[in-house]
């Protein structure tokens, strides 16, 4: 598993990659403060305020960031909730990175019906790639399917409709 640090969060992409957006990079800081807070505890507001002084968090989209970083960290016991149903084990069984990507994604799910399921299911699959161990991001995908039949069946419905 990757260590979390500006370095390995945001490589230099090569020529052939597509730049990242600024919400994907929010989202790499959101799963860095959740798994800080994860591991070492403390405030939403107090990593926020950490992930901040980084070098690289001028690229961030500073509202989507906020929104979801607070969102998650002060509904922890809500998306929970939410969230057991659809594991195969406790919550706390997690890696401290997967724990992060759901969390931070069932709060999108759950507060941000402005971005589709699918988008959102994707870029955690990405983080989960890139942060996650060698098959997480099969974990997370399965959860997160799992867990949009439950948070938007709407959505759900209206895409398996429009595919006929």
């Amino acid at each position: 598993m990757m260590t979390l640090t500006p370095e390995t969060a945001f490589p230099i992409a090569n020529a052939s990659e597509k730049p990242k957006s600024r919400r994907r990079i929010a989202r790499e800081f959101v799963v860095q403060g959740i798994y800080q807070w994860k591991i070492a505890g403390g405030t939403a507001s107090t990593i926020e305020q950490q992930l901040r002084e980084s070098e690289t968090f001028k690229h961030v989209d500073e509202k989507h960031f906020s929104q979801v970083l607070k969102g998650a960290l002060n509904d922890v016991d809500t998306l929970n909730q939410l969230i057991q149903p659809c594991l195969d084990r406790p919550a706390h069984e997690l890696s401290p990175v997967e724990y992060a990507i759901l969390l931070s994604s069932t709060f999108e799910l759950a507060s941000h019906p402005e971005i589709p399921y699918r988008a959102i299911i994707n870029e955690a699959i990405e983080l989960a790639r890139t942060f996650g161990g060698s098959d997480g991001y099969k974990y997370v995908n399965g959860v997160l399917d799992k867990l949009a039949v439950r948070l938007r069946p709407v959505e759900i419905e209206a895409q398996r409709l429009t595919k006929k």
